[in-house]
């Protein structure tokens, strides 16, 4: 498998990498490979430098593609790099060859040829219009998520794609537009305007729709050491998640306050009104504010509650279910130092499969390319 992708795509190449393809990652010569991201996202290739704007590099493509299952790239719409990776030419050269070409709005369409970064994809996407405050301003993540979203859909897509062959015998484009794939992350939105006629907006710490009164309900709360993920749900999962709450906190001898009356067996939140809300979560976040999120993890797991703490790296790179299963790998980096990896997101035959440090090495010469 050839990764020609820059930023955008990274992840699908990586996620593939990680599944067992051999992915050779083709880079510029004068690429910058050393910062932390292109060595996370890029881990598990073996690199090889091309220079496409010469024709020494573009036959050097053209002679890997020819015996290659897939190839992952970011073309320019208009730009020399689309005929490079266009899908008919390099059919021509090898029928079976599935390319994934991921762009921020697909290859067709009045925005095939926009440039764009991590936020102009989330706010086309509507990812922002339901990130932030009421009354502030759409907001995005500091870390760039959109990038994320495509890359997933790419490797998803280039399996899908690699299965019709297995039937069909030929290979086809897969057309990845980023900012459709960050609108499957608001999926929900368009139910809650179908089902309850209520857009969606901005709410904070809060979630909207679950009510025909417009109530909004809290999502995240502060706890000793940080926040918990949890709401008032109705439905069999949520009315057990409310009874094992309150009978916590009647455990801790906490004042449950209107909490004490309701029947939780037949609570249905969607006929709540604003002040019927806050004063059912007035004493849950006194008592929230008072436990850990380690605290709030373990019981909600032995009471089988909906709910989990929020994590922060600290915890990410701490939690003893990562490190149970062996997911962490150290690996040689730049300087021969060691380095921590994410490992592979799979498990195979009781084996999770280890990372191979991409060197760069740009005249090594690489066995045949295949997945």
């Amino acid at each position: 498998m050839l990764d020609c992708s820059e930023r955008l795509a990274w992840l699908a190449g990586r996620l593939l990498a990680d599944l067992g393809a051999a992915v050779t990652k083709l880079e510029a010569p004068r690429a910058d490979v050393s910062s932390v991201e292109w060595r996370a996202l890029n881990v598990n290739k073996r690199l090889r430098r091309l220079d496409f704007a010469e024709p020494a590099g573009r036959r050097a493509l053209d002679e890997l593609a020819a015996s290659a299952d897939i190839l992952i790239a970011t073309p320019h719409p208009g730009a020399g790099d689309a005929e490079i990776f266009d899908h008919r030419r390099l059919a021509r050269i090898n029928p079976r060859l599935i390319v994934v070409a991921v762009t921020p709005f697909g290859l067709t369409g009045p925005k095939a040829g926009w440039l764009v970064s991590d936020i102009e994809i989330m706010a086309a996407g509507g990812a922002m219009s339901l990130a932030g405050e009421p009354d502030g301003a759409p907001m995005r993540v500091s870390a760039t998520q959109s990038y994320a979203w495509a890359g997933a859909q790419a490797a998803v897509g280039a399996l899908t794609a690699l299965a019709a062959r297995a039937r069909t015998g030929r290979g086809q484009l897969v057309d990845v537009s980023a900012q459709a794939a960050v609108i499957t992350a608001i999926a929900h939105a368009p139910a809650f305007v179908d089902i309850l006629g209520i857009v969606p907006t901005r709410a904070g710490a809060y979630m909207t729709g679950r009510s025909v009164t417009g109530a909004r309900f809290r999502v995240f709360w502060p706890c000793r050491d940080g926040h918990v993920n949890f709401i008032l749900y109705g439905g069999g999962a949520g009315r057990r998640t409310n009874e094992q709450l309150v009978a916590w906190m009647r455990e801790r001898n906490v004042d449950l306050g209107p909490l004490a009356a309701i029947d939780w067996a037949r609570f249905d939140p969607t006929g709540s009104t604003q002040d019927q809300i806050d004063a059912m979560e007035a004493p849950i976040a006194k008592f929230f504010s008072s436990i850990s999120k380690r605290e709030f993890l373990e019981q909600a797991h032995r009471r089988e509650m909906l709910g989990y703490p929020v994590s922060n790296v600290a915890d990410i790179a701490t939690d003893p279910q990562l490190e149970a299963r062996g997911f962490w790998q150290d690996i040689a980096g730049p300087g021969g130092r060691s380095e921590r990896h994410c490992g592979a997101f799979v498990i195979v035959d009781g084996v999770r499969p280890p990372l191979v440090p991409t060197a760069d090495e740009p005249d090594r010469a690489l066995p045949k390319v295949a997945t």
